[in-house]
């Protein structure tokens, strides 16, 4: 071997375990993003609660705007952190959970409701919220606590499950949900930007009245 060639191999060894590393945290923080988010949106009740105890306006508002910032910069921390689920070479080389990729679009639905309505004041579509929130963390919890946590010390036909329920461990059907999930995302993305042009980067109530 000569000095090129260990250079390459060191490059490319330095690179393919920065990648695994990135993957690895990414996957690690996925679940604490899911928490967080979940605590958010189910403890709104306790937020209006607090915000009708504040006697200046300015307080109750400053509550409010950081309440609902860190509720929607998770939703888009969650969504861009489960882009590796996309990409077929990670899935069948990480032990990442088998639906990952379907919790992601359940995440890129409640950003489309968002951009499309108002869940803070409109029941049905803080209900639809709700919903996909709670598909999109069964989708990703049910197979990272049974597949990926469990996948070292289940036997037998848990172990089997298991087996299942990791994208390495089962290459095709990982392959075959991250491009199911793919073409969600894409349909979902396209209706985002016909809608966006259509009401002009405005809300659509404000114009219709305009008009």
């Amino acid at each position: 071997m000569n000095p090129q060639d260990l250079t390459n191999a060191i490059v490319t060894g330095i690179g393919a375990g920065g990648e695994q590393f990135l993957e690895g945290t990414l996957a690690a923080a996925l679940p604490i993003i899911w928490l967080g988010l979940l605590g958010l949106h189910l403890g709104r009740p306790y937020i209006l609660a607090m915000i009708d105890r504040f006697t200046l306006r300015l307080g109750a508002d400053l509550l409010w705007l950081v309440y609902v910032a860190l509720r929607d910069m998770l939703i888009v921390s969650g969504v861009v952190m489960s882009f590796m689920f996309f990409f077929p070479d990670v899935v069948i080389t990480d032990a990442l959970p088998l639906t990952g990729g379907l919790a992601a679009v359940a995440l890129f639905a409640v950003l489309l409701i968002k951009l499309m309505g108002d869940p803070d004041h409109n029941p049905r579509s803080f209900q639809a919220v709700t919903a996909l929130l709670a598909l999109g963390a069964a989708l990703y919890f049910i197979p990272y606590m049974l597949g990926v946590q469990a996948s070292g010390v289940a036997a037998g036909s848990l172990g089997t499950v298991s087996a299942f329920l990791v994208t390495n461990t089962n290459p095709i059907w990982a392959v075959g949900i991250g491009y199911v999930a793919i073409a969600c995302l894409a349909i979902m993305g396209a209706i985002a930007a016909i809608y966006t042009l259509r009401v002009g980067g405005q809300p659509e109530e404000t114009s219709t009245q305009q008009q």
